[in-house]
């Protein structure tokens, strides 16, 4: 409010008043912040038993060193404790939910994608063509905008309010322009004796794609794919734009929730190290797959074990052996 401006102040506090009145406000507390405790006592507006306020980082840190001041803003681990059951219990499946349906929905229409893409009809090129471009060359918030808001009013007539099919529903176009394109990419680079040898042996050309050159091309862009998906985590937190209850939020919006009310950023990083914990174990495991299809699964040969031909050796051997001594 500017200075001096008492009507609209009157007017605030009068309308603060009445929703304290009839309850609203302590509705609102419980339904979008459900982990904060509220005493008993507690009274909206008269200052008793009121409940913690923000604490700003700026104060307690003025008289320490620089070094100091950034430990307890990010590194606070009484915060970082009580953003951890709602990350874990709320956050963590939201953002797995988030993502591994949208990967799962790319993926397949990134390979019809592909193959359309591939294919010697325009009719099913171009529009694949297109369809890439406009969904990489979007910013990922301003594509989940327009679905979230602009399929709203459908969507509340299909399923209510909830924001989590449209949110899933954009975050899978997004990531079927990019998988679509790493799909095309690693069938594009499979040799075309493959397809040529399969057509000899009888395959049809439907066929020879499907069984031949289309399963080398995904062996050859795993790595790719993965990263695809890692990237599918992080785009997830942002479906906020769409506003979340807060049974909803995932990790990012839980993290950046309590940053606002601490005035501690300690539960962010804390969602970032979720993050880690993710997409870290995923890289190194999928890079283990990757280097095991590359070389193969090494050979183990038992001390019992005889290669052919072992036997027969080791018995003229022996009989030569024999003779000598003779």
């Amino acid at each position: 409010m500017a200075p001096g401006n008492d009507a609209l102040r009157e007017a605030l506090n009068k309308g603060l008043d009445e929703v304290i009145a009839d309850g609203t406000w302590l509705k609102l507390q419980k339904q979008y912040y459900p982990g904060r405790a509220i005493p008993k006592e507690f009274v909206p507006g008269s200052g008793k038993g009121s409940v913690e306020k923000p604490t700003s980082n700026r104060a307690s840190s003025a008289g320490g060193s620089s070094l100091g001041s950034v430990w307890s803003a990010f590194f606070d681990f009484n915060a970082m404790k009580k953003a951890f059951p709602d990350l874990l219990k709320v956050g963590l499946p939201n953002t797995l939910i988030l993502a591994v349906t949208s990967g799962v929905i790319g993926t397949i229409l990134g390979l019809l994608l592909a193959v359309a893409g591939l294919s010697r009809h325009r009719w099913l090129r171009w529009p694949a063509r297109v369809y890439t471009d406009i969904f990489r060359g979007l910013p990922a918030a301003v594509t989940i905008l327009l679905i979230g808001v602009g399929f709203a009013p459908l969507g509340i007539e299909l399923w209510g309010p909830n924001p989590y099919p449209l949110g899933i529903l954009a975050l899978s176009l997004i990531a079927s322009a990019y998988i679509g394109e790493i799909f095309r990419s690693g069938i594009q680079s499979v040799d075309k004796g493959q397809n040529e040898a399969a057509r000899a042996i009888g395959f049809s050309s439907g066929a020879s794609m499907r069984l031949v050159v289309i399963p080398q091309g995904i062996r050859r862009v795993l790595p790719a794919l993965v990263n695809q998906f890692i990237a599918l985590i992080k785009d997830s937190s942002l479906i906020y734009f769409l506003g979340l209850l807060a049974s909803q939020r995932e990790l990012f919006r839980i993290g950046a929730d309590a940053a606002a009310n601490s005035g501690n950023q300690s539960a962010l990083v804390l969602a970032g190290l979720f993050y880690l914990a993710i997409t870290v174990p995923l890289t190194h495991y999928v890079n283990h797959i990757d280097k095991r299809l590359r070389d193969g699964k090494p050979m183990k040969q038992d001390s019992d074990e005889q290669v052919p031909g072992d036997a027969e050796a080791r018995g003229i051997a022996g009989a030569t052996d024999s003779e000598t001594q003779k």
